[in-house]
């Protein structure tokens, strides 16, 4: 733990170009010290030795760049592709959503993961929400899945094109509600009047983009769907501990 990065150095600036934006690595040691029964180690040790086997206890912490990017410093060291992500939103008529985005997956259960988010922002179910990926005539161009960056990255594309379908909404519903569109709140799927009970659910709000009878569409486009490509500043940096207690037949070399 001498070796450890204080909680109250953070940001903490690294030798090699990146920085390290949080962490309580003597905390997590702790827990897994807890954990591990490290001030019962010595008497399971010697009840070991009682029978002849050796015992022992190891300990390991490590910190892991995550969410690979960002395209500044991967292109400094000699890298010859951006490392962003992107993703369209695409709502239709009927209110139901189609994601599509260039992180792809392999089993690690992307369609679940970016649903959740998008219908929590939506304040929909996870149902109406398709998520589209793996098909390059369909897709934004990406950089795929990899290095523990489809939420991180991936999925702060998504989120980037969801506010911005939100901020278009909130425009039209502002017409509809014959309200400013600075008292436009969005809640609980519905985009209403903040102070009165005026309210437009968002289902509503997606075929008026579609039908434009009651906004201008001088200054607001017919449609609801967004693109946005996101590369961050920095990597994400998870870290954890690990620890192995082991008992071994000095003479049999069993484990």
């Amino acid at each position: 733990k001498q070796n450890f990065i204080g909680k109250d150095q953070f940001p903490y600036q690294t030798p090699v170009a990146v920085v390290y934006d949080t962490g309580d690595y003597h905390a997590t040691m702790d827990k897994v010290v807890e954990m591990a029964d490290l001030g019962g180690f010595e008497a399971r040790r010697a009840e070991a030795a009682k029978r002849g086997r050796l015992r022992g206890m190891g300990f390991a912490h490590y910190i892991e760049a995550c969410g690979i990017a960002p395209s500044s410093l991967v292109g400094a060291l000699g890298a010859r592709a951006g490392l962003y992500e992107a993703a369209t939103v695409r709502v239709n008529p009927t209110g139901n959503v189609s994601v599509f985005t260039g992180s792809h997956s392999h089993g690690q259960g992307h369609e679940t993961t970016f649903a959740q988010v998008v219908a929590d922002m939506l304040g929909m179910p996870e149902a109406n929400v398709d998520i589209v990926h793996g098909d390059t005539n369909r897709i934004p161009f990406g950089m795929g899945t990899y290095g523990s960056r489809s939420l991180a990255v991936g999925g702060s594309a998504i989120v980037k094109s969801v506010e911005k379908i939100i901020a278009k909404a909130r425009k039209i519903a502002a017409h509809l509600l014959e309200a400013s569109e600075s008292d436009i709140v969005f809640e609980d799927g519905q985009f209403k009047v903040a102070g009165t009970d005026k309210a437009k659910a968002f289902a509503e709000i997606a075929l008026a983009a579609y039908v434009p009878h009651k906004y201008p569409i001088e200054e607001i486009e017919p449609g609801l769907e967004e693109t946005s490509f996101y590369d961050p500043k920095n990597f994400t940096y998870p870290s954890g501990g690990y620890a192995c207690e082991v008992e071994a037949d000095p003479e049999t070399g069993v484990v």
